[in-house]
C-alpha cells in the first residue's frame, strides 16, 4: 500500500508504544484515525486529545466498518472480536510491521536494531536530525524527553525507525542505513535458540537496500556475517572500530567525550544524561550524521541539550543526598550495564536496585545472567514477575534467580512491602528496573525519597 493515500485507518491496540507513532503519523498526514485498546493510559489520554477516538471495550459494534486499513499489534489475542471481524469481512488487515516495511519503501530509511540500547540511539538519531533542522519522520519506542513525544513528522522523506526483533517483525523492513547494537539472546520462546536469533539479525542486515550501509557495534559475536553493502563499525573504545570514543570524563552524573571519526576528531561532547553505556550509544548515531553528511559541529551543539528517553537512565531525583534512577532494563546486559553505569557515576553509595522481571520465559532461559548482574548491585529487591503476555509456567517464579545470586543481600518483596521498606530505610543510589508496571510505582517512590 501506499502510505500517504491512506485516508482511514483503525488500530487494534492503538495504545501501543509502536502502534501510537504510526497511528499519529496517519494522523498528521489527514487520515481519520480511531482505534481500541484494553486500559486507557497517559499515552491514549495523548492521542484522544490530538483527535484519535479510542475505546476500550473489545465490543464489534463500536469498530469503524469504513476503515480502508486496519493495523494491529502481535500482543493481541487471537480470540479478539474485533480482529476477527475484519478479518472474516475481508478488510486490509496487516500488522504494525507491515507499515514500517510500507513506509522503508516510500522513505530514505534508518533502522536502529539489536537487543539493546535501540530505543535510545533511534531517539539520539531523530533528535539530532530534528534539532539541527535535517528533519525527519521519528517512529520510536519510547518517549522522548525532549519531546514528549515518541513520533515526530517532517516534510524531508526521511525515517528513522526502531527495529523491533520480537515476532520477527524487523525482517520487514528495507533501510538505506541500517544499526545494528547486539544480538544476544532474547524472546527464545519465538525463535527457539540463541543461534536461531542470530541468524535473523543477519537476515536483517541482509535486508538493507543495495546501496545502503550497515552501522555495526565492533566485537558482536558472528561479526563476519554482519556485513552490508558498505559497513561501518562503531565502539566504546575499541581502537579498530571506525567510530569510537575518547577521553570520557565524567562532571555531575553526565560525560564529555571526544569521538574519533573516519576523517576527524569531534571534541568534547557533552551528554547531559547518565550511563557510560549511553556515551556508545551516542557513538552511534554521531556515525549515523556522518553518513549523511551533517556538519559535525551543528551535531555536537544539539547534543548538549539531549535529555533522552523516559525510563532508559531516567533521573527521578537527583540530588546531594539521594539519586534515584528508572530504568527499562529487562534483559541481563541490560541490568549490568545499568548497574555498573550507575556505580561509575556515583562511586561512593550504596546501589540498592528494585528489579521486576519480565516475562517467565525470559526469567526461565536467561536465570543465569539475572543473577550474575543483579550480584552486581550492593542490595536487590526483587518483585514478582510480570507476565505481561503470558501464563505461568510451575516452578519459574523471582525466586529462581535468588537461588542463583552470590549476593545474599537482597529481598523479594511485594509492591505495597517495597513502598513501607523504602519509607523505613535511608538510601544514596536507589534504581528502579523492569519492562513490566514497575513504572507505576515511580512516583510514590520519589514522593516517599523526596520527603527524605
Amino acid at each position: 500500500m501506499n502510505v500517504k493515500e491512506i485516508k482511514r485507518v483503525y488500530f487494534v491496540g492503538v495504545g501501543g508504544i509502536g502502534m501510537s507513532a504510526i497511528a499519529r503519523f496517519f494522523l498528521e498526514h489527514g487520515a481519520i484515525v480511531c482505534g481500541y485498546d484494553r486500559t486507557e493510559t497517559e499515552l491514549t489520554k495523548q492521542l484522544a486529545s490530538e483527535g484519535i477516538e479510542i475505546h476500550y471495550t473489545d465490543d464489534v459494534s463500536l469498530l469503524d466498518p469504513h476503515a480502508q486499513l486496519v493495523v494491529y499489534t502481535p500482543a493481541i489475542p487471537k480470540n479478539h472480536a474485533e480482529l476477527n471481524w475484519y478479518q472474516t469481512h475481508n478488510y486490509f488487515v496487516y500488522k504494525r510491521s507491515d507499515v514500517l516495511q510500507w513506509i522503508t519503501e516510500a522513505y530514505f530509511s534508518i533502522t536502529v536494531a539489536g537487543t539493546h540500547g535501540k530505543t535510545t540511539i533511534s531517539t539520539m538519531i531523530a533528535f539530532l536530525l530534528r534539532e539541527t533542522n535535517y528533519g525527519c519522520n521519528a517512529f520510536l519506542g519510547g518517549i522522548s524527553v525532549n519531546y514528549e513525544s515518541n513520533y515526530w513528522s517532517n516534510k524531508r522523506e526521511t525515517a528513522v525507525i526502531e527495529a523491533d526483533e520480537y515476532d520477527r517483525s524487523f525482517l520487514k523492513l528495507q533501510p538505506d542505513i541500517a544499526v545494528l547494537t547486539s544480538i544476544d539472546p532474547d524472546h527464545l520462546d519465538i525463535y527457539g535458540t540463541p543461534a536461531q536469533m542470530e541468524d535473523a539479525f543477519i537476515q536483517y542486515v541482509n535486508n538493507i537496500k543495495p546501496t545502503g550501509t550497515l552501522v555495526v557495534k565492533q566485537g558482536l559475536h558472528r561479526q563476519a556475517e554482519l556485513v552490508g553493502p558498505q559497513t561501518k563499525t562503531y565502539s566504546l573504545k575499541a581502537e579498530n572500530a571506525d567510530y569510537r570514543a575518547a577521553n570520557i570524563n565524567i562532571n555531575n552524573g553526565e560525560y564529555v567525550f571526544d569521538v574519533i571519526c573516519q576523517n576527524e576528531v569531534i571534541t568534547d561532547i557533552h551528554l547531559p544524561i547518565g550511563g557510560l553505556h549511553n556515551v556508545e550509544n551516542a557513538v552511534a548515531a554521531i556515525a549515523v550524521t556522518q553518513l549523511l553528511g551533517m556538519d559535525s559541529g551543528i551535531v555536537k551543539k544539539a547534543f548538549a541539550n539531549f535529555k533522552g528517553v523516559k525510563r532508559r537512565f531516567e533521573y527521578i531525583i537527583k540530588s546531594e543526598k539521594i539519586v534515584f534512577i528508572d530504568d527499562y532494563a529487562h534483559h541481563p546486559a541490560e541490568l549490568a550495564a545499568l548497574i555498573n553505569s550507575a556505580k561509575h557515576l556515583f562511586a561512593n553509595r550504596k546501589c540498592v536496585i528494585c528489579f521486576q522481571p519480565h516475562l517467565f520465559t525470559r526469567t526461565r532461559d536467561l536465570v543465569d545472567g539475572f543473577a550474575k548482574s543483579l550480584d552486581l548491585a550492593d542490595e536487590v529487591l526483587l518483585l514478582d514477575i510480570y507476565p505481561a503476555r503470558e501464563l505461568p509456567i510451575d516452578g519459574v517464579t523471582s525466586t529462581i534467580i535468588t537461588n542463583k545470586m552470590k549476593n545474599s543481600n537482597y529481598k523479594i518483596v511485594s509492591k505495597e512491602y517495597l513502598l513501607e521498606y523504602i519509607n523505613n530505610n535511608e538510601f544514596e543510589l536507589f534504581i528502579t528496573a523492569g519492562a513490566g508496571d514497575i513504572d507505576k510505582l515511580v512516583a510514590p517512590i520519589k514522593n516517599i525519597l523526596s520527603k527524605k
